[in-house]
């Protein structure tokens, strides 16, 4: 079917749609051999609430961004290949509901379906791709992933001292490897993470000490259902006055 679809002229046209949608600032998407399999809106649990964003998956990469005009315009674009995505439902929790993990290397997070036969379609659909491409490269799945960063309403005080209250005065930090939402005192040292950024990122203290000690995996965080305890929020609220891609903390 993909084969079939890879050079007509539906599927050009479908995926010129999408690109234009993007604009001038989204790259191009158009290549040989990539086939737009199917696309819709899903709630992205972002860092500080879930919002709407709109995915597209192609049978090699899965692009998202932010909803400016529903089908007619769309900003803020991201581009995950598919060779590096796994993937792994979650439970259900209050609002939050039909949700999956998507995980790379660089980037973690979780995402939300309207209806549960909507996220059996999407986590079909994204397995047989990766599936389809691994077997043709001859590579195996990646075992690496980023860290799923815990929502900031998750946390009044620091995950690692159990001390500091944050305030308005006293952020919040989020470490790139484990993922808690840590204080700045706890996560004042920078580290090589050479899958998630070309210059040393945030860690907390904790994470620091094992991987300066070579324990390079034995921090990462255990607690992959954090999503699944996420704060109550509405996932109808359309405002994009925070976006966790862009945060340095």
């Amino acid at each position: 079917m993909v084969d079939r679809l890879a050079n007509s002229e539906a599927n050009t046209r479908r995926i010129s749609i999408v690109e234009n949608c993007f604009g001038a600032a989204g790259q191009p998407l158009t290549i040989p051999g990539r086939v737009l399999i199917g696309e819709g809106v899903l709630t992205k649990l972002c860092r500080k609430k879930p919002k709407a964003r709109q995915f597209f998956l192609f049978n090699d990469i899965l692009v998202y961004g932010n909803i400016v005009i529903q089908k007619k315009k769309y900003n803020k674009q991201h581009i995950i290949p598919l060779e590096n995505v796994t993937i792994d439902s979650i439970q259900d929790e209050g609002d939050l509901r039909n949700g999956w993990l998507i995980k790379t290397p660089t980037k973690s997070f979780a995402v939300y379906a309207a209806t549960a036969t909507e996220k059996s379609e999407w986590m079909n659909h994204i397995n047989k791709c990766v599936s389809d491409l691994l077997s043709k490269s001859g590579k195996t799945p990646s075992n690496e992933h980023a860290a799923v960063w815990v929502p900031d309403s998750e946390a009044t005080v620091c995950m690692r001292c159990q001390k500091a209250k944050f305030t308005p005065v006293n952020r919040r930090h989020h470490c790139r490897k484990c993922g808690f939402v840590v204080c700045g005192p706890c996560s004042e040292k920078r580290f090589l993470l050479p899958s998630q950024s070309s210059k040393p990122v945030r860690i907390c203290d904790f994470c620091y000490d094992l991987l300066s000690s070579g324990e390079l995996t034995a921090c990462q965080s255990t607690r992959s259902d954090s999503y699944s305890q996420s704060p109550k929020s509405s996932l109808n609220d359309a405002s994009d006055d925070d976006e966790d891609e862009d945060s340095s903390d």
